[in-house]
């Protein structure tokens, strides 16, 4: 009964998520559109190699908490507030040194390119709103996503009807990037309004408590910047390799392909306080039949729309950004493969921390992150936008599932991967969810 309430609370925070993340979704959809046209290859490729850097330092300024952060405040609740403060302070350091390591990169490596080196700096301000964020994990591990959920559906209005109003009025570039920090922080600052509400303990910050998410969140640093490596290294590596418009090219590819992600994250991130429960409870049949039943539904769900994107891309570049990005399609069709491998390393990566294999992780995204970089040093001078597309494909699959055949103390995950592939787990969570 006691797992009945905590598998409907889990459905009913999947709910606030997918909800919030669907709307998300069709504003940034609507708001690339007009800025990819608005802003041009060219433009449009500078603030991807932005996003691109920042995305490459988020794993260091988040020092691997985020992937911790969940686990360790179901496990230890009375002790929530100084984990959450702890997390924040952290983070906030490093947001400031990340932001100072980026600005030294651009000018060395972007040197006599002034536009490209203040829309990097600019854009990389939303590492500091970023810190804060961190707070929205509290909310998942309490399953109350719905207020989180609020306060970025807010946020995420406000930052929409600001783009648009960037375009009436014909704003440079700098806008744009700016407009990114402006994003996180209103969802910041919502958080924290939400938090002084429905929280219960104040923030502190605690050596002790930093040591000891250090111990635990290590392991995820390397991996996740590892990981970065081999998602957004492409994107750089274009711009550095052949110029902007690849970048802006293939980063239209890329978030057509990504465009349905919000699904798969919000069903992994809601139901993973669930699955650490049962971890945490030693119930191992009923953990690896949530395991089984989440891997089905990312597998299926993820086929079906790289099937539907990859018949349609023409159609999608054409109504997404218009004539001038038609050299996007046949990238699409090739990186849209790779969402599934990465949602299936999303999941193997829940598993991994509720089994406490995270000191694996490093093994796995090691391999994948120098697959990608050689792979795209060997393919895009061959094949332009396109050998990037191959090379982030090819390196996912081994990544998330060959290497789990070779790190043999986390091969069992495969098992439930494979037994995912049954459509009978589906079919049993839809008669469990009409029941109740």
């Amino acid at each position: 009964m006691k797992m009945t309430g905590k598998f409907d609370k889990s459905f009913s925070n999947a709910c606030w998520i997918i909800g919030c993340k669907l709307i998300k979704a069709v504003l940034t959809l609507v708001t690339t559109m007009i800025t990819a046209r608005y802003l041009g290859v060219s433009d449009f490729g500078v603030i991807n190699y932005a996003a691109g850097l920042v995305a490459f330092v988020v794993p260091i300024m988040k020092l691997g908490i985020d992937s911790v952060l969940v686990h360790q405040i179901v496990e230890k609740p009375d002790a929530e507030g100084e984990i959450v403060g702890t997390s924040i302070v952290l983070n906030l350091i490093s947001a400031f040194l990340c932001i100072l390591g980026i600005g030294a990169f651009v000018c060395i490596a972007n040197r006599g390119e002034e536009e490209t080196i203040i829309v990097c700096v600019i854009y990389s301000v939303l590492l500091v709103f970023q810190a804060v964020e961190m707070l929205q994990y509290w909310f998942q591990a309490k399953l109350m996503s719905k207020y989180s959920s609020m306060a970025m559906l807010f946020a995420y209005i406000i930052v929409a009807a600001s783009q648009i109003l960037m375009i009436v009025f014909k704003v440079n570039i700098y806008w744009f990037a700016l407009s990114y920090s402006i994003d996180y922080l209103f969802i910041s600052l919502i958080l924290l309004i939400a938090y002084a509400k429905k929280g219960t303990q104040k923030f502190k910050f605690s050596f002790k408590r930093a040591k000891e998410l250090f111990s635990i969140s290590k392991y995820y640093i390397v991996s996740s910047l590892l990981v970065t490596v081999f998602s957004q290294t492409d994107r750089i590596m274009l711009k550095l390799m052949i110029d902007s418009e690849a970048t802006g090219i293939y980063s239209a590819a890329a978030t057509c392909a990504g465009m349905t992600s919000f699904i798969f994250a919000a069903i992994i991130d809601s139901m993973r306080p669930v699955i650490f429960q049962v971890a945490k409870d030693e119930d191992k049949t009923l953990f690896h039949k949530r395991m089984t039943e989440l891997y089905s539904v990312i597998i299926y769900f993820s086929l079906i729309q790289c099937v539907v994107i990859t018949l349609l891309s023409p159609i999608i570049i054409k109504i997404m950004y218009g004539e001038e990005f038609a050299a996007s399609v046949n990238a699409l069709r090739i990186v849209v493969w790779f969402t599934t491998f990465s949602y299936l390393g999303s999941v193997r990566n829940v598993w991994m921390l509720a089994e406490n294999k995270q000191k694996y992780l490093w093994i796995i995204n090691l391999s994948g992150a120098l697959g990608n970089v050689i792979l795209n040093l060997i393919l895009i001078p061959i094949m332009g936008v396109n050998g990037a597309a191959v090379a982030s494909l090819c390196t996912q699959i081994f990544a998330n599932v060959i290497i789990g055949y070779i790190v043999r103390p986390i091969s069992f995950n495969n098992k439930l991967m494979v037994r995912g592939l049954n459509p009978k787990h589906i079919v049993d969570m839809v008669k469990n969810i009409r029941k109740k």
